[in-house]
């Protein structure tokens, strides 16, 4: 065979080659340079969105109690709705917003909350807090007893906390100068609502550590 035909016989296979090869290859795989450019960001202060999760079967199993007595529940909405009352909550205890924390909590979480926040006010200390990352939610359980609608879900969250000593007080050996901690918290949250009752919202009635 003439080396010329040996030539263009060998171009030809490259080019077949090269062309599966952008098809493997040559599409975009992830978020692209000019994708990220295109997102918006976030107002100073606020956690991104964690996205909405998907029920496997072993949580509708949990959660058959409660929707043989109440098969409107909707159970991503309970869990989106719970993370904000975890970020609400947590970031109403850090700065003492008694306001936004009593409509949320049981009556016997708002008075242990209370005696946290007055210790806090006597010595004198600030804190704001901080998600590093939105809090991942499993809704563990969601049964009923009696009139009472109970739902557990395990929060795992990343936080920084910024605390602020009194005012020219000093800790010894040490200056007077915000400190910063950042922790891992593992937690279950029991939020009880009662079946039937005007006002469907949840309340915060117990709150536990749980397995990381």
């Amino acid at each position: 065979m003439p080396a010329q035909v040996l030539i263009v016989l060998f171009a030809v296979i490259a080019a077949i080659v090269l062309f599966q090869l952008y098809n493997v290859l040559g599409k975009r795989v992830g978020r692209q340079p000019q994708e990220d450019a295109k997102t918006p960001a976030l107002p100073s202060g606020e956690t991104p969105q964690a996205p909405r999760p998907a029920l496997d079967s072993i949580t509708m199993q949990a959660i058959s109690g409660l929707r043989a007595r109440d098969p409107a529940f909707d159970a991503v909405k309970f869990l989106d709705g719970s993370r904000q009352a975890y970020e609400t909550i947590v970031r109403g205890y850090a700065s003492g917003d008694r306001a936004a924390l009593k409509p949320l909590l049981a009556p016997a979480v708002m008075e242990s909350f209370e005696h946290g926040i007055a210790a806090r006010e006597v010595r004198g200390e600030t804190e704001q807090v901080e998600f590093l990352h939105p809090p991942r939610a499993d809704l563990e359980s969601a049964t009923v007893e009696g009139d009472r609608a109970i739902a557990k879900v395990r929060f795992l969250a990343e936080i920084r906390s910024n605390i602020v000593p009194p005012e020219g007080e000093a800790t010894p050996g040490a200056p007077s100068e915000p400190r910063i901690e950042e922790r891992r918290t593992a937690e279950h949250w029991t939020f009880e609502r009662t079946l039937g009752a005007t006002d469907p919202n949840w309340v915060l009635a117990r709150v536990e550590p749980a397995n990381a």
